[in-house]
């Protein structure tokens, strides 16, 4: 029938945390953990102090997260958060060069293995936000309230420092 998809056009789920944990537990174990940086990237609405939080899809799953990647040569940790935020969402502003928090996950690599990752998050007060950039096209961006990200977000520690986010330093441009 036009229209229908057939079970074999569905993409399989990946499975969940735990029946990832259940299946390779020692991945936990092993130190073997992976280190990313990544970016909480807010906004203030208008001339209030409320602010926005930028998220982001994934390229793979859809599941919505923060701007993040790998460590870069020559590159600060700060400085590698802001340029994946300008990569994968087209932000930029001042960037927090202490981080304000971590999360853990398990990422899946290109040749199909999975491991813990790190991922230590740098704070950036989104001053521009261009319509073109590298990866337009491959993920949906999102400006919600920071309890709204902390529910579209899937990772746990994630979760509590977006619900409780309140940007550090002074507001630019004020």
């Amino acid at each position: 029938m036009p229209g229908k998809k057939k079970i074999t056009d569905i993409p399989k789920k990946r499975p969940s945390l735990l029946a990832q944990l259940a299946d390779e537990p020692e991945k936990l174990f092993s130190g073997a953990f992976r280190q990313q940086y990544g970016a909480v990237c807010f906004r203030y609405v208008g001339e209030t102090s409320k602010i926005e939080v930028l998220v982001i899809s994934s390229r793979d799953t859809g599941r919505w997260i923060v701007p993040k990647g790998w460590p870069m040569k020559k590159k600060k940790p700060h400085e590698a958060a802001a340029i994946e935020a300008w990569e994968e969402a087209g932000v930029k502003g001042a960037v927090h060069k202490a981080a304000i928090g971590r999360y853990t996950y398990l990422k899946f690599l290109d040749d199909g293995d999975v491991v813990p990752t790190i991922v230590d998050l740098f704070q950036i007060e989104v001053t521009v936000q261009q319509d073109e950039f590298k990866e337009k096209g491959q993920r949906r961006i999102a400006w919600v309230e920071p309890d709204e990200a902390a529910r579209r977000v899937r990772e746990l520690e994630l979760k509590s420092l977006l619900v409780d986010f309140k940007p550090k330093g002074k507001r630019k441009g004020t």
